[in-house]
């Protein structure tokens, strides 16, 4: 016994298998990495991604130098090795007595002591390009540098997964449908 209603939801059915087989697909390529890189950025602490935070050994000793000097030391160490000296942030850890300075055009981390000046750790922050590639934006980091490639790897990614849980829920749900109203 066919009815409109059975023969909608089956037309309905083979609809959305078509659809969710061709945005699959492409998107599973896209899954991956977003799924990885997730993975890794939840471990990064305990999978060695970010450099290790030092100590200073100057700690509750004197004057903390000004951040402006920090800056400043930074800079040179990434000038003598000669590497672009653009500062993109500064974090200070009051409790360690130290200043990490990461840059705007590499992955380089300058860990810098708060109260000699000493430069305690220079090390690559795998953990910035790792997410960089979970974001998408570094597509922009290498060519434009604005958020474009970014916001469209977003937005059409994520349009992609909430279509595909919405067609993979009515193939779940509209084969339960008509086995109910065949009987």
């Amino acid at each position: 016994m066919s009815t409109p209603l059975i023969q909608s939801k089956v037309k309905a059915l083979r609809w959305l298998r078509v659809l969710h087989k061709w945005m699959g697909v492409p998107l599973i390529i896209f899954f991956f990495i977003i799924g990885i890189t997730s993975i890794l950025l939840a471990w990064k602490k305990k999978a060695d991604l970010l450099p290790p935070t030092q100590k200073s050994e100057f700690l509750e000793q004197g004057e903390w130098i000004s951040p402006a000097m920090m800056i400043t030391i930074a800079e040179l160490e990434m000038e003598r090795l000669g590497e672009s000296k653009e500062v993109d942030r500064i974090d200070i850890r009051p409790d360690k007595g130290i200043a990490k300075v990461t840059f705007k055009n590499h992955f380089k981390e300058v860990q810098v002591d708060g109260f000699s000046g000493e430069i305690l750790s220079v090390d690559i922050r795998h953990s910035d390009w790792i997410e960089k590639v979970h974001d998408g934006s570094i597509i922009d980091f290498y060519t434009s540098g604005d958020e474009g490639a970014k916001l469209t790897y977003s937005t059409l990614v994520s349009l992609g997964l909430i279509l595909l849980a919405i067609s993979g829920f009515y193939l779940w749900y509209y084969p339960k449908l008509i086995r109910r109203l065949k009987s």
